[in-house]
């Protein structure tokens, strides 16, 4: 088993090298996503920066969980990092600030609610005492509605996700902030029109939750809507909500081009 999973990350890590994706015009996908329309929103203009010895936590449900171990609590341990948008970006960030010492985390639990979040926040958060939080939350908060396994409202994801966040910056108050849009690609097996147009409400409700808290904005559903210019959308999200690896490369990448680099 653990030589399967060491083969897979191998190719895992294989399959994004700079090449495949510079052949797919990432950067330009990202660039014209984040830097779109920046004054219509605050949050979205602004970037992030990095101290020496600066903790990054990256926080939400499966997309950022992505198959990592559990059982692995140091920081940029590739196990616990997991194979998805938030072990590329610690490698990005590892390999490009080699000077700062920067600690990476990854505290996603797949299928977590904003209100998930808030059971663990102390040992998951808090007393990790991170200088930078990512967080991208929301799917599920819409998703399990249509499952039946969950009767809360946009109203319900907006006033819990605003309690997590007065929370932390009472107890972090320099704290930098990314907040991630959830995202959906329509017409790829799980997401289809009965989405639409109640889960861009939870988009809006996230847009404007970051503008609030000063955070950094992901727009991530913009960023997969300007992918499919290049490819279909089964490419990017085997399911419509969780990435394929172009689809992490894309995310990696976005989270990147916020960070200033000095």
């Amino acid at each position: 088993m653990e030589q399967q999973q060491n083969s897979n990350r191998r190719s895992f890590i294989r399959n994004v090298s700079l090449g495949s994706l510079a052949a797919l015009s990432l950067p330009q996908i990202v660039s014209a996503a984040v830097n779109s329309n920046e004054s219509e929103s605050p949050a979205r203009a602004k970037k992030l920066t990095l101290k020496k010895d600066a903790v990054i936590l990256f926080q939400g449900d499966s997309i950022t969980d992505a198959g990592r171990k559990r059982d692995k609590m140091d920081p940029n341990d590739q196990g616990a990092l997991g194979n998805g948008y938030a072990y590329l970006a610690a490698a990005t960030l590892l390999t490009e600030f080699p000077d700062k010492n920067l600690k990476i985390y990854n505290k996603g639990i797949s299928g977590n609610k904003v209100y998930q979040l808030a059971e663990r926040w102390d040992a998951d958060c808090l007393q990790l005492k991170p200088d930078v939080l990512s967080i991208l939350i929301g799917v599920n908060d819409y998703w399990h509605t249509l499952t039946g396994n969950y009767s809360g409202t946009v109203k319900t994801y907006r006033e819990d996700f605003i309690k997590l966040l007065d929370r932390t910056k009472q107890a972090l108050p320099e704290v930098q902030l990314i907040i991630g849009e959830p995202f959906a690609v329509n017409g790829v097996k799980a997401v289809d029109d009965k989405w639409f147009p109640t889960f861009n409400e939870y988009r809006v409700a996230a847009k404007e939750i970051a503008n609030q808290f000063g955070a950094v904005f992901l727009p991530y559903q913009t960023i997969f809507d300007k992918a499919q210019q290049h490819a279909p959308g089964s490419y990017w999200t085997g399911d419509g909500v969780h990435p394929a690896i172009p689809g992490a490369g894309l995310m990696a990448a976005a989270w990147v081009e916020m960070v200033k680099k000095n």
